[in-house]
């Protein structure tokens, strides 16, 4: 075996350092807001894992509000803990709350999540694929025969991915679902062909596995962007410039899809207020944190079009100068 977890140990500190510390010590800054929320995040590998806890700090910091973390398989879990108040807080992305919202997607069983409501917007979540030089595969179209893996089973790669895939006429022999590090991990050690993800950008496993061995980027070509994005409207064409990994020597044309924090539409109104204006207002610490939070601005809340903001949300981008319309709003 040749799997090295590069991201273990940083991702366990960021991980428990504000939930053990934040648990021992919570003095909420209103006595009446709760000591305590819990997040759902994601599995280790992709970017949940590492941005939640990064804006569970700030809230945690601006709140004295203790917030814990508990790992997912992604936006889907997150809307089912969050609705059922399993858990206060979480991630989504906007093609997946949109299933949740009508009752569409075979993960809904028809139940339709209405409890859930947007805080703020985060960053765009292009999807891409990566796999070894040496198997020779440099696109999409060569996974025809060839095993792949998407991510857990209830994150946004791994309910959109084999939809893509069926869209675009490839048929790989196996589909296989885990976390993010897990697959990068059976790439290196010779169990799949490709892992195709969706997440912000750097990937951090994909980042990994670049450092210690040659790999191809899988993006799209223009007819399969056209295909995607008219088959899920939800799916908007984009670019990843050279840069956004070390090795990458071309841009790289991608179809992506938005993600927002959400909460359970419990939460106090002056709260999610004041979390959503500590994350909005320290853009520039956030980045430090994560480079995905270069796209966490209150200007793209417009990235949203159907799930309702919580009022607390909606009076911090109003009071910022966005305009947030009245049907957007529900308590």
């Amino acid at each position: 075996m040749r799997r090295r977890h590069l991201l273990a140990a940083p991702l366990l500190g960021a991980a428990l350092g504000p939930a053990l510390v934040g648990a021992a010590a919570a003095q909420p800054r209103n006595a009446a807001w709760p000591r305590a929320l819990t997040m759902g995040t994601a599995a280790p590998g992709g970017t949940y894992a590492l941005y939640g806890p990064a804006w569970g700090q700030i809230a945690q910091e601006a709140t004295g509000v203790a917030i814990s973390f508990r790992t997912t398989q992604g936006p889907n879990q997150n809307i089912i803990l969050v609705n059922r108040r399993e858990v206060e807080l979480g991630m989504v992305t906007m093609g997946v709350a949109l299933q949740a919202w009508n009752g569409q997607g075979d993960w809904t069983q028809g139940n339709r999540f209405r409890d859930i409501r947007a805080l703020f917007p985060m960053y765009d979540t292009p999807f891409h694929g990566i796999a070894l030089r040496r198997s020779g595969i440099t696109a999409h179209a060569q996974l025809n025969g060839r095993s792949v893996g998407v991510g857990p089973r209830g994150g946004t790669p791994g309910t959109y991915y084999p939809q893509i895939l069926n869209t675009l006429g490839v048929r790989p022999s196996a589909v296989r679902y885990g976390s993010a590090s897990d697959l990068v991990g059976q790439i290196q050690d010779g169990l799949l062909d490709s892992f195709l993800f969706a997440s912000g950008v750097p990937v951090p496993a994909f980042s990994e596995i670049e450092v210690q061995a040659e790999v191809n980027y899988l993006d799209f070509t223009e007819e399969e962007v056209r295909r995607l994005t008219t088959q899920f409207p939800e799916l908007s064409p984009g670019t990843l410039p050279v840069g956004t990994y070390r090795t990458q020597t071309r841009p790289l044309r991608i179809v992506g899809m938005y993600n927002f924090a959400i909460s359970h539409r419990s939460l106090p109104d002056d709260l999610a207020y004041e979390i959503t204006k500590s994350v909005l207002s320290q853009n520039d610490r956030f980045r430090q944190a994560i480079a995905a939070a270069s796209e966490t601005v209150a200007a793209n809340w417009t990235k949203n079009t159907f799930l309702p903001f919580h009022p607390g949300a909606a009076r911090y981008l109003r009071e910022t100068g966005h305009a947030v319309p009245d049907s957007l709003v529900a308590a």
